[in-house]
């Protein structure tokens, strides 16, 4: 394991009924690729030594010898290999015949899990064969030169580095307690599931569900590997299902009804899983009375990392086939929440100031269709235009036309005369374009739309989004502050998708072309002059870095705490050729120091809706010291 990272697969071999010296050698194959590709933790089908339909086979002691002798050849060929490997398999305990994961490394058998759950209907009838683990009394257990106490007490395997993993089998995932549930809540970060699933209509969609949702629900990886094409279809086909899933979320899977071995290979982050569990005060009740016993793994010299698992560079934006259902799905959010807040103060006019730029764009459309909705007069919508010594003809003419076109109130009032005046009453040299310069005009803008307000009885909606207030890219009582923030926990990246799904939309169709040319205006806060061709000089991106890595940052600094030396190695894998190791360093250490920073801006944030996983409101989802030291942060970002 490295960052977190266990490189895990699911495996389904070729087979044959009952010819184990066939079956075996497979699994072979399969391992020695696994270990070349530096797996870690490996999982085979259901009685894969044998193959799961012998059926009244496994009553032939010749077969179960057989499958003994099979557990000898994986332990002897795995002698010098660190990959652990967990295959099922039947052993005889006494007078019980048990369907049991063998789990196996370097020569060891570590241990057996028995079978908890067996169907006894349709086309199976394992009950005919097998005992369940529960008719099991702790026995000792001598099997393939290895003596083992087996019993039904639940088993959780940690390796050499600290992963832990449990094993259930098949239909025990089916069950409505599977044995999945303590072993995850007992700390196994993986489950493994030696599985034989037939093929029937529609119960895959199903299964695929079902699989997801106990690893969403125990927050764990779980890596299902089913038997497949081989095994008898004398009454049933077996697909070969091989799916890897991270706490709901499907990583990797193989084709069904491949009449080929597969193997699927990824990388689950236990790191990851780790860190939403101890946030999960759900999680952390459930695991109260869960008990397992740990079996320790032997020590190995661990393999050469290879990152396989592709890391989205964007994870605040929805995937295509999800966009639009996602795009108003967060709309309506911010709609409900403005609208609430609106009916609750018996208020129907808002102030929103408008600059032609993403932010005060996508808050005016949420104030419209609030207004909408609420069944107001979007009359009711004031927004005001305030140019002031930066304010560019593109901004300006993109800021009117959209309001024009919106039919709301519009007002335009200039700050300069004003800020000019502020500045001779405090001294200020005006050709000091600095951070005064810069403050003064924010403030002045925040003053007129809060005076407006008093004088409309109205509110102001505010325009900053999460990205500014993760970097602290607002000024103090300026525009960081409003009566009600319908962005404050959107980030940058996702505000220019929000809002070309809504030019798309038929009853924006006269914004259209305004709205695509808004995306496509440089982000600045239009502060200091343009240039000689009254274009846009000063650029946010060039000052603080891109939006686009300071929100991966974001992400994964906030949503599961990760340190700084992993966001790099993530950035590294995500951008690819597009921002070089430096480039990446640079801008990370300047979000670590600005986080840290500008925490002060975050502790008096005004109400807001939340519509992600990530938001900054002090009042939950992050509270922070404003005086916290950010040295360690930066000491990590400079050994990069």
């Amino acid at each position: 394991m490295k960052h977190g990272l266990i490189t895990v697969a699911a495996a389904v071999p070729a087979v044959k009924v009952a010819d184990v010296e066939y079956n075996v050698l497979e699994m072979e194959k399969l391992i020695a690729n696994a270990e070349g590709e530096g797996v870690e933790l490996i999982c085979f089908p259901e009685m894969a030594i044998t193959g799961y339909s012998c059926q009244d086979l496994f009553k032939e002691q010749l077969l179960l010898t057989k499958a003994e002798e099979g557990l000898m050849m994986l332990l002897d060929f795995t002698r010098k290999l660190n990959i652990i490997c967990v295959v099922g398999m039947p052993v005889q305990a006494g007078g019980l015949l048990l369907n049991c994961a063998a789990v196996i490394q370097s020569g060891s058998l570590l241990g057996l899990v028995p079978k908890t759950y067996l169907p006894n209907y349709n086309e199976f009838y394992e009950k005919r064969w097998f005992a369940s683990a529960q008719d099991l009394n702790p026995t000792d257990l001598y099997i393939a030169g290895t003596h083992i106490l087996l019993s039904a007490e639940p088993k959780v395997f940690q390796t050499v580095d600290g992963v832990k993993f449990g094993v259930e089998i098949c239909e025990d995932v089916w069950a409505p307690l599977p044995p999945s549930n303590n072993l995850t809540m007992a700390g196994a970060d993986i489950i493994l599931n030696c599985s034989a699933s037939d093929e029937l209509i529609g119960k895959h969609n199903y299964l695929r569900s079902l699989v997801s949702q106990q690893s969403a629900r125990t927050i764990s990886g779980y890596v299902y590997a089913s038997c497949g094409f081989g095994e008898s279809t004398q009454d049933v086909v077996y697909g070969g299902n091989a799916m890897i899933f991270e706490n709901g979320h499907l990583l990797a899977e193989g084709e069904r009804f491949s009449l080929q071995p597969q193997m699927q290979v990824t990388q689950i982050d236990v790191e990851r899983l780790r860190t939403e569990r101890h946030t999960n005060s759900t999680f952390i009740n459930a695991q109260r009375e869960a008990k397992a016993v740990v079996v320790e793994c032997k020590a190995v010299e661990l393999p050469e990392f290879k990152m396989l698992r592709s890391v989205n560079p964007r994870p605040f934006i929805p995937q295509d086939a999800e966009m639009a259902a996602t795009c108003e799905e967060i709309l309506n959010i911010q709609t409900a929440g403005l609208a609430k807040r609106l009916v609750h103060t018996n208020c129907q006019h808002v102030v929103v100031g408008i600059s032609g730029g993403l932010d005060s764009t996508l808050a005016l459309l949420v104030c419209v269709r609030t207004f909408d909705k609420l069944g107001l007069d979007r009359k009711g919508i004031v927004g005001v235009t305030m140019p002031g010594f930066g304010t560019t003809d593109r901004t300006h003419d993109n800021a009117t036309t959209l309001m024009q076109t919106l039919n709301i109130s519009q007002m335009e009032i200039s700050i300069a005369k004003a800020v000019t005046q502020h500045f001779e009453d405090i001294g200020h040299d005006m050709k000091k374009h600095d951070v005064t310069y810069e403050n003064s005009q924010a403030r002045e803008r925040t003053q007129i739309l809060m005076d407006l307000a008093n004088q409309l009885n109205a509110m102001v909606v505010g325009t900053g989004d999460l990205s500014e207030l993760a970097l602290g890219w607002a000024t103090y009582n300026g525009d960081h502050m409003s009566m009600y923030g319908v962005n404050a926990s959107i980030p940058k990246t996702l505000i220019q998708y929000l809002i070309r799904y809504v030019a798309g939309l038929p009853q924006f169709k006269a914004q259209n072309e305004t709205l695509l040319d808004i995306i496509d205006t440089p982000i600045s806060p239009e502060l200091t002059p343009a240039d000689e061709h009254g274009n846009i000089k000063q650029k946010t991106e060039d000052l603080v870095g891109p939006y686009e890595l300071h929100d991966f940052f974001l992400y994964y600094f906030l949503r599961f705490g990760f340190r700084p030396s992993k966001i790099f190695f993530l950035a590294r894998h995500a951008f690819g050729e597009k921002y070089d190791k430096e480039t990446i360093k640079k801008w990370l250490t300047t979000f670590c120091r600005r986080f840290f920073n500008q925490q002060f801006k975050r502790s008096c944030l005004p109400d807001g809706p939340k519509v992600g996983s990530v938001s900054l409101s002090p009042r939950g989802d992050w509270r922070m010291p404003s005086d916290a030291s950010s040295a360690l942060w930066l000491k990590e970002c400079e050994a990069l």
